[in-house]
């Protein structure tokens, strides 16, 4: 049973043909399947987001997916500032990096549709006060995003 109905898939479709512009990479990190549970290692939400993303990847040809063994590679998560899964890093256009922590499911899920379309264009719709006072920005800024599902 697919996670996205098929009614919003087809919207999808029609949205991401009309708003995408380049490819880009969803690089998923996650914990490979496997019958064997090691305690403080499991990771409950992973598999659901891993068919999440397959269903999404496939409504564009300008989506790729890039799935990635956290535990097998540490090294390469750590470079990207992942320390905990599910994660994904969203990679195109876009000048700095965009990453989820968790599943994009509910009011997450839009933003990582919108979120899609801005990597893909390398753009963000913010206004032009916003962009004046970020580009006065002298140091990297790490911004973090909580979200509790109610």
């Amino acid at each position: 049973m697919a996670i996205i109905s098929e009614q919003d898939q087809q919207h999808l479709r029609d949205y991401f043909a009309e708003k995408l512009v380049h490819p880009v990479t969803l690089r998923f990190y996650t914990q490979r399947e496997s019958v064997l549970s090691i305690p403080g290692q499991e990771c409950q939400t992973c598999a659901d987001t891993h068919r999440l993303l397959e269903e999404l990847v496939a409504l564009s040809d300008k989506l790729r997916l890039d799935v990635r063994d956290f535990l097998t590679e540490q090294e390469q998560a750590r470079q990207e500032g992942i320390e905990e899964i599910p994660a994904i890093v969203l990679e195109g256009q876009n000048k700095g990096t965009v990453r989820f922590i968790g599943v994009p499911a509910g009011y997450e899920f839009a933003t990582l549709i919108e979120d899609l379309v801005d990597v893909s264009r390398g753009t963000t719709g913010l206004q032009a006060h916003s962009r004046e006072v970020l580009a006065g920005l002298t140091a990297p800024v790490h911004v973090k995003v909580f979200v509790t599902p109610t």
